[in-house]
This record gives structure tokens, sequence and C-alpha cells, in this order.
């Protein structure tokens, strides 16, 4: 598993982030990963002020995000080198680090040439200022070009994007193309942002993100009359193996092919400390084969061939 941090610095304050991440690197966990985008660029200083006293920076493996967001500023924003180069200081300065293990493009800018946008990472990467380079929110065809175009110096190891039992789409093309180029997934929203944990079954209780007047949109997305039924075929595995909806939707993620680790988020420490109990499930044949079919989406031409 991974540790995601988006509500840090904005939902989730800086003593509960304290709590998640202790509970997170005791538990074995080393991946952590926030954006620059995440509360405004609170996430990562929050995390940043965490690092060294609290957990020593050496045992993280630190990833963040730079947004492809277009500004107003003498570059534009977005994915162009100026712009990037701009983020990738203002990441190191708020998280406190000469370097980031995992620097990630948030998205792909259609108005910058790819090789623009390849030739920051290049620079991250032969500077030191980043380890290793990937991409998020990519597509199919985005990925592989961009995995084709880029160097050796920087090649992509890792697409972050949504995949959960609600949200399969990226087996079409981009699950064949990370595995075709050698990039490890990175799954966010593994729980359907939520709504496979069964909570919203009978209503939207109070403390939850549906109820959030930020994030009530974000949860709104999956309370579908589909996921209602991938969401009791869950609840059905879970008491038959004595564990919870939550710990078998991570599960069912974390076992798809190219899988690396879902990234998971967290209101508070002890549903952290939930998700965490996925480690320890793993599903018999038959339960993933009927998850699998329960949640299957329509592949056709051309991504079965003729």
């Amino acid at each position: 598993m991974a540790l995601g941090t988006m509500t840090w610095g904005g939902d989730t304050d800086s003593e509960e982030a304290a709590s998640q991440l202790v509970a997170f690197v005791d538990a074995g966990g080393t991946l952590v990963d926030t954006a620059d985008i995440y509360s405004e660029g609170e996430s990562e200083r929050v995390l940043g002020a965490l690092l060294g006293d609290l957990v020593p920076r050496d045992d993280i493996v630190l990833a963040t995000k730079a947004v492809a967001r277009r500004t107003d500023g003498p570059f534009g924003g977005g994915a162009s080198r100026g712009a990037l180069l701009s983020a990738l200081e203002g990441s190191l300065r708020r998280l406190g680090t000469d370097h980031i293990d995992l620097w990630q493009l948030h998205a792909w800018d259609t108005t910058v040439p790819v090789d623009e946008t390849l030739a920051a990472l290049d620079y991250a990467v032969t500077s030191g200022k980043a380890r290793y380079v990937g991409v998020s929110n990519y597509s199919g065809w985005q990925l592989a070009t961009a995995a084709s175009r880029s160097s050796a110096v920087a090649p992509l190891v890792s697409t972050q994007v949504e995949y959960s039992l609600l949200e399969r789409g990226i087996d079409r093309e981009v699950v064949p193309a990370a595995e075709h180029h050698g990039i490890g997934i990175l799954p966010w929203a593994p729980l359907g942002r939520g709504v496979l944990t069964g909570k919203y079954r009978t209503g939207t209780p109070a403390d939850s993100r549906g109820a959030s007047s930020v994030f009530a949109g974000y949860v709104e997305h999956h309370r579908t009359d589909r996921a209602a039924r991938i969401v009791q075929a869950v609840a059905t595995a879970a008491d038959g193996l004595g564990t919870s909806p939550l710990a078998v939707a991570l599960a069912w993620v974390r076992d798809r092919p190219g899988v690396v680790a879902p990234v998971v988020g967290a209101r508070d420490t002890g549903q952290l400390t939930g998700s965490l109990t996925a480690e320890e499930i793993t599903l018999p044949p038959a339960i993933r084969s009927a998850l699998d079919d329960v949640s299957a989406i329509e592949v056709g031409y051309p991504e079965r061939g003729l």
C-alpha cells in the first residue's frame, strides 16, 4: 500500500497527519504520495514538516506530482519546461528536502510538445532533484507516447490512475500499455472514492466525504445502480471471509496485473489501520472471479483485436 495525503493540510490537520504517518511506517509502509495542488500546497508543507524528526527521510519513498494547470504566469503553467521546473523547486521547498524519489506529471498537457515536457523530466533526474519519474491520469495512447519518447536517463517508471472495482476503464488500454513498457500502476481511489466500504448503502454518514461540501461531488460520481450491485457483492464476499468490505476491495485491486501499490487515503488513523489489514487478505479464486464478473466492463474492438 501507499499512503495518500490529498486531504492533508485541509480536512486532515497536522496532528492527525502525524499519527497516520507513524502508523503507516510502523506497519512497514514506505511510499507516501502527495501533490503540489493538494490543499494548495499545504499537503506538501505538512508532510515535509513531519520528515526528519518524526520519521527519518530515508525511510520514506517520497512521491509528489506537478499539476498541469494553466496560469497567467510568464511560462503559462501547464507542462512546459519552465512551468514544470518552477513547480519542482516549489515542491522541494515545501517538502523541505533536496530530492524527490518519484516526481510525477499530474496530467497530459495538449498545448505543450511532449518532447519539451519530457526534457524537464530529464533535467530533474540528471540534476539529482528527482530519483525517478512517472505520470498520472494519462490515457493509453498518452502513456505509450510518453514512454516511447522518454530517454534512457529518465524513463517513466509509474502511472497513477483511478482504478477500483467501480472504475475499471484502464483495463481497456492503460493496463496493456503499462505492461508493454514495463511501467508500474499506482491506483488512486482504490476504494471507489469510499463507496466500496459500504458506508453509503443506507445514506450519507455525517462524518464522511460524501457529506463534505468539498468532496460530495467526488463521491457522488460512484453512487450509481451499478455501483450498488458491486458493493453488495463485496459485502457478501467480506461476510464469507470474516473481514471488511474495505479489505476485500483493496485486496482485489492490489492483486490486479501491473499494480504496484494502491494509494489509500484516510479520514483518521483508525480508518488507515483498517485499510492496512488488506495486506493480510488473500482472495480465493472463486471470490475473485465473482468480483471480476460483477464489475466487468465492455472491452471490444480494437482492444481485443479482430
